[in-house]
């Protein structure tokens, strides 16, 4: 419940949709190189949400309770203490061009480029049964280089590491 990473670094406005915003100093720093990576070749980037507390999941998952029900946070939302949002390392990610980000050209890029600066796709469709979590195209995590090439490459996803 207490945990906080010890890095936490406010992000600049210029990457993000509200200006409270905090993450890893670690993955923020990955986003800004590709997000000037993105922004070179013609595509806008944003992030949606960052960093999360332990109760600021826990008023996320009681606010989709009240609004839809057990079975509905049951199946799309993180329990407090089990999001990875928590860890600082992970990035609900946006176009600034298109609302839906999985129809973006954003979307895209990322999916052909993320690794290359340490990030993955974490929710995919292909490996539901095996994070347990349901598709999330915008949901990036830092895994670093290393780690993020060698799951491209051999198309895994990070429970399988």
């Amino acid at each position: 419940e207490s945990f906080e990473p010890s890095d936490l670094t406010k992000i600049d406005s210029k990457y993000a949709a509200e200006d409270d915003f905090l993450s890893s100093r670690i993955a923020l720093n990955a986003f800004v190189e590709m997000y000037k990576a993105a922004e070179t070749e013609g595509y806008n980037l944003i992030i949606n949400s960052a960093y999360r507390s332990y109760q600021d999941q826990e008023d996320i998952a009681n606010l989709y309770l009240n609004t839809y029900g057990q079975s509905y946070v049951d199946k799309f939302v993180a329990k407090p203490g089990f999001s990875e949002h928590q860890t600082g390392l992970a990035f609900d990610i946006g176009s600034r061009k298109k609302k839906v980000f999985a129809e973006s050209d954003e979307y895209n890029w990322m999916k052909e480029n993320a690794w290359k600066y340490g990030f993955i796709e974490r929710f995919t469709k292909r490996y539901e049964n095996i994070t347990g979590f349901r598709m999330e195209p915008w949901h990036y995590r830092y895994v670093g280089i290393k780690t993020a090439t060698y799951i491209y490459k051999n198309n895994l996803t990070l429970e399988e590491m």
